[in-house]
């Protein structure tokens, strides 16, 4: 290796090396323990005591478990398609050449970057089953008030309703794909006579379809570690209706200081993420379709 490729070389490894060390500190480190951590009982403020595999027996008869990745499936599976419908439907809209659609476009995208906290208050507010305005504006239809985060039955609907508010970043990504569409194949398309629809269907999902597939496995993984709204909003109530498996990782391991299970249970969690991305991935092969095939 000639001197300046083994200056290049070495100024690369030190430019790097900054992340490396965060990574190690921060990411791969403690996954490693908490790895470790599965096998113990570990109060906080005592040395972890190694149990095992009592923690994997204490899984597999864990009804709050069930229950919780159950809510926690519900909600990805309609939170996730309807917000990537609303984020295309909306992009589709903006990508068209009209008078202040930058303006529309900060305005709509700015939601998505309200702090999250700030979101889901706004959100209890809206949603409070006594003066919220969900329910003033049924009652303008005359229809009767609801429990909405006190009932069993609207409360995932309504942090779904949350969820799907801020689309703001698939939106963004969406304009993006759409943008970087030849316009020659709509030309050409119109020349064959082909109409909107037609458009639609044959030149912009086709190719859009890698943003769709990168926004759908970003929404998968982030609706699994939903957390901070269902926190706030209701606690995980009424009657665990609204569990979620980061709000149990969370009350297992620093309400009830067994970090132990917390660390199993935040290791099921990334064993189904992964797995779910593997498979969209895999399935990716059938319908994803890349302008350079």
């Amino acid at each position: 290796m000639s001197p300046l490729r083994r200056k290049e070389a070495i100024n690369g490894f030190l430019s790097v090396l900054p992340w490396f060390i965060g990574f190690l500190v921060f990411t791969a480190g403690p996954m490693v323990y908490s790895a470790y951590l599965v096998f113990t009982r570990w109060e906080l403020i005592t040395p972890p005591e190694w149990i095992g595999f009592d923690n994997f027996r204490f899984l597999a008869r864990d009804q709050m478990f069930r229950t919780t990745l159950w809510n926690t499936f519900i909600y990805t599976v309609v939170s996730v398609p309807l917000q990537l419908l609303v984020a295309l439907g909306v992009a589709l809209l903006l990508n068209l050449n009209i008078r202040g659609t930058n303006v529309y476009r900060a305005i709509i995208f700015l939601p998505s970057q309200t702090p999250i906290v700030a979101t889901a208050m706004l959100w209890f507010f809206i949603f409070s089953p006594t003066q919220g305005l969900a329910n003033a504006a049924l009652g303008v239809f005359g229809i009767p008030p609801q429990g909405w985060l006190w009932d069993v039955d609207l409360v995932k609907p309504a942090l779904i309703v949350v969820a799907v508010w801020a689309f703001g970043t698939a939106m963004i990504i969406f304009l993006a794909g759409l943008q970087d569409i030849p316009q020659s194949l709509y030309e050409a398309a119109e020349l064959d006579g082909a109409g909107i629809w037609s458009k639609l269907r044959n030149i912009t999902l086709p190719l859009l379809t890698p943003t769709i597939f990168f926004n759908l496995v970003i929404g998968l993984i982030g609706a699994f570690q939903v957390f901070t709204p269902v926190y706030l909003m209701t606690g995980g109530g009424p009657g665990n209706s609204s569990m979620m498996m980061g709000l149990l990782i969370y009350r297992h391991g620093f309400e009830e200081f067994n970090m132990g299970y917390a660390s199993l249970l935040a290791w099921v969690l990334f064993l189904i993420v992964i797995t779910l991305t593997t498979i969209q991935f895999r399935l990716a092969r059938r319908w994803v379709y890349y302008q350079g095939d």
